[in-house]
């Protein structure tokens, strides 16, 4: 990245900005742009929460939700080997714009990826967010060598992160009309989505969804992240997962700017003792079977929601927060089973509905013609075990037991001639 940006190498982000007068000049010169964030985002916030439970819930192709990160830098003979492990059907590459001279590397990469379906995630630095000539010179050259392989580009990331190269919106409005205007004169048929907001941070995102600048996203990306909440059912201001998801959403559906499309494009939680390959402090990290539950229940949650289009894990090899740990050896955790039965169980599902009842969820679908009930509890409890049930563990054990403990790991309970 341009000076005075540096990349992390460890948790695969840059490195916080140092230079304070560096920041202050750079919010200085975009004040107007942040007053205008501020201005549309206090009307814009409570027009949405207004208008949330009027918001109609799609269906979700349980087939395109779930979605993988993957580094095509790091053991990439091993990457391909588990995602065909994993029958994972799309996956997420991030390509740094400021590495194009990699970008052979990036195309055989995902060509290897072969019938999978690909975002391809364009990391902005410094450099192509000030000269919107150079972006549409490597933009072009992105999109005409992998249009026909990518199924998704997304134009930018974390764009609410001055360390990630913007300091405010309207920067960010430009860089996407550059590809937006790329889109249109020479590549129609490529899909764009952007914002690319992270954390719970929406009054960014207001900005992003309503302005002036010419422009539509084909969908709209959210890194929305609640680890600093501990479990995705955690309230942060009111809002659990959930909520955000349903206000975020409503959001997107009165936007003029795109249709109604919803992907979060990274999330995740940090791994205690993975220091300093931890993205944040330890303070935020869970232990490995935390980390699984944790990943479980956000994806069963998001998918409960019925507006979230696809969610992108980040990601299947880092050893702070993902699937396979590589510090020393080449290590499965156990979130990578969990990861692997979780997606044999709900690849091909139908969603019904979600029930929620003192802290008791159970979301139920259908699962090639039979009934399919996923159990968990913030409050551990026990539940009889039927003869028409049959059980297995989060990790997909069967479990025999007459009692059933319900807990924070998911139990999937398959209900024979329920339907």
């Amino acid at each position: 990245m341009k000076q005075p940006y540096k990349w992390d190498n460890y948790s695969d982000q840059p490195y916080q900005l140092k230079d304070r007068g560096f920041k202050k000049k750079m919010r200085k010169k975009e004040f107007y742009s942040l007053l205008k964030t501020f201005f549309i985002s206090i009307v814009l916030l409570p027009l949405s929460l207004v208008l949330m439970p009027f918001v109609k819930r799609k269906k979700i192709n349980s087939n395109d939700f779930f979605c993988l990160g993957v580094d095509y830098q790091r053991e990439p003979k091993l990457t391909l080997e588990l995602v065909e492990e994993l029958e994972v059907k799309r996956v997420l590459v991030r390509l740094k714009l400021w590495e194009m001279e990699a970008f052979p590397e990036l195309k055989e990469f995902i060509k290897a990826l072969g019938d999978k379906k690909i975002t391809l995630k364009i990391l902005q630095d410094r450099e192509h967010v000030e000269d919107l000539v150079l972006l549409e010179k490597d933009l072009e050259t992105i999109f005409s060598s992998l249009s026909l392989h990518v199924d998704i580009f997304e134009i930018g990331s974390t764009i609410n992160r001055a360390k990630w190269g913007f300091f405010s919106v309207d920067e960010y409005n430009r860089f996407f009309k550059t590809a937006y205007d790329l889109k249109t004169s020479k590549f129609p048929d490529v899909k764009l989505i952007g914002s690319g907001v992270i954390d719970f941070e929406y009054h960014f995102t207001a900005h992003t969804l309503f302005n002036l600048f010419k422009y539509r996203y084909d969908g709209i990306s959210s890194l929305l992240y609640v680890d600093r909440r501990g479990a995705p059912e955690n309230g942060q201001l009111g809002f659990n997962l959930s909520d955000k998801i349903a206000l975020l959403s409503t959001m997107v559906w009165i936007s003029p700017k795109v249709g109604q499309e919803l992907h979060v494009t990274e999330t995740n939680w940090p791994i205690s003792g993975t220091a300093p390959y931890a993205p944040t402090s330890e303070h935020e990290c869970i232990d490995e079977e935390l980390y699984a539950d944790f990943m479980l229940r956000y994806h069963l949650l998001a998918f409960a929601s019925q507006q979230v289009d696809s969610v992108s894990w980040h990601q299947l090899i880092a050893p702070g927060y993902g699937l396979i740990d590589s510090r020393d050896s080449i290590k499965k955790r156990s979130a990578f089973t969990t990861y692997k039965f979780m997606l044999s169980n709900l690849k091909n599902a139908q969603f019904l509905r979600l029930d929620i009842k003192r802290d008791y969820y159970i979301l139920q679908c259908l699962v090639n013609g039979t009934l399919l009930q996923i159990h968990w509890s913030l409050k551990p409890t026990t539940l009889k075990n039927e003869d028409f049930f049959t059980v297995y563990s989060r990790d997909g054990e069967i479990i025999e037991d007459k009692t059933l403990n319900i807990g924070s790991s998911a139990l999937y309970i398959y209900i024979k001639d329920a339907v």
